[in-house]
């Protein structure tokens, strides 16, 4: 089964490795001279970084965002249905039994996913490790262009560190997981791609932040520190943590109350909330503040931890259901 199972994965795994690797080499390449350029200009090294950078930057973070999706629609959904469809389980089944059968398919197809994953974020995390370190030395003002996100920020947190390969393990087993049920192709690949695209949004942007408590910091308002003024007299203002996570921001007034902008708009009219520090100085003698909750940045591998964890932990259990279902439910 060992063997079958490789003969049936080995051109996919030589197309997936093969542009993993000359993407790696890419990164190697040019590695070293944007470690030349951060030892030489400091935080201020992303105003040198050029076209050939940016583009590598882009290709890499999308690259480790979006294989875990396509290795479960492509890789997880087909591999069972692949073989209902043909008929071909059936013969598999007098050779071996069922469990074993499955099992061989998920340890090899799997791994060998896991492992390209594991592979394509070593190269793009190592490769931005110049980049990550300059955006968060700046604190809130980042360099030029794309260069404007940190580690931490939802967007760019998926494709660093350890945990792609938790999504991968998890978005494999779920692809294969649907198609045992599904038993179509088509609609197993289209399920797969949505539902795991549900679950990454739902993790990023509402149970991350809750894995642990966030830190608080309440600081002054004024005018060079105010980052941004809603319609409605929402503010977002800066504060000196590099690299942190911002989570949640409100004004609070003298007694630490959270309270909504009309209630203080009104002492600072529109017209002079537009870059007048008077305005803001008249907010700070009425006691109001700006409340801020954030991670700070060195709970980024905290984060990656336990979050990949909790991947692994949920791929566990999808293939336990899968084992079930294919020994229980489908004759």
């Amino acid at each position: 089964m060992i063997w079958l199972t490789w003969r049936q994965l080995r051109t996919q795994a030589v197309v997936v490795f093969g542009a993993v690797v000359v993407l790696a080499a890419l990164l190697a390449a040019t590695g070293p001279h944007m470690v030349h350029l951060y030892n030489a200009h400091g935080r201020a090294f992303l105003d040198e970084l050029g076209s050939t950078e940016s583009s590598l930057y882009v290709i890499g973070t999308f690259a480790v965002l979006f294989t875990p999706a396509i290795i479960g629609t492509f890789w997880g959904a087909p591999l069972i249905t692949r073989e209902l469809d043909a008929g071909t389980h059936r013969l598999a089944w007098t050779l071996t039994t069922r469990t074993r059968w499955l099992v061989t398919k998920l340890g090899i197809v799997g791994l060998t996913a896991v492992g390209a994953t594991g592979l394509l974020s070593l190269a793009v995390t190592w490769w931005n490790r110049p980049i990550d370190a300059a955006i968060a030395a700046n604190s809130g003002a980042p360099g030029h262009g794309i260069f404007l996100l940190p580690r931490m920020h939802v967007l760019i947190f998926d494709t660093r560190g350890v945990v792609p390969l938790g999504y991968a393990a998890f978005a494999f087993v779920l692809g294969v997981t649907i198609g045992v049920i599904v038993r179509r192709t088509l609609p197993a690949m289209a399920i797969v791609l949505a539902l795991f695209t549900v679950v990454q949004a739902t993790m990023g942007f509402e149970v991350r932040s809750h894995l642990l408590p966030p830190e608080h910091v309440t600081t002054k308002i004024s005018s060079a520190n105010l980052t941004l003024i809603d319609i409605s007299g929402n503010l977002t203002v800066r504060v000196d943590e590099p690299g942190a996570w911002i989570v949640a921001q409100h004004t609070v007034n003298a007694a630490g109350q959270v309270v909504s902008p009309p209630s203080w708009v009104e002492k600072c009219p529109l017209q002079t909330r537009q870059g007048s520090q008077d305005c803001f100085t008249r907010l700070t003698d009425m006691g109001y503040r700006q409340r801020v909750d954030f991670h700070p940045a060195d709970r980024f591998w905290t984060f990656q931890w336990e979050e990949t964890v909790i991947y692994l932990a949920v791929a566990l259990l999808l293939a336990g259901l899968c084992t079930w279902w294919l020994r229980r439910r489908l004759a």
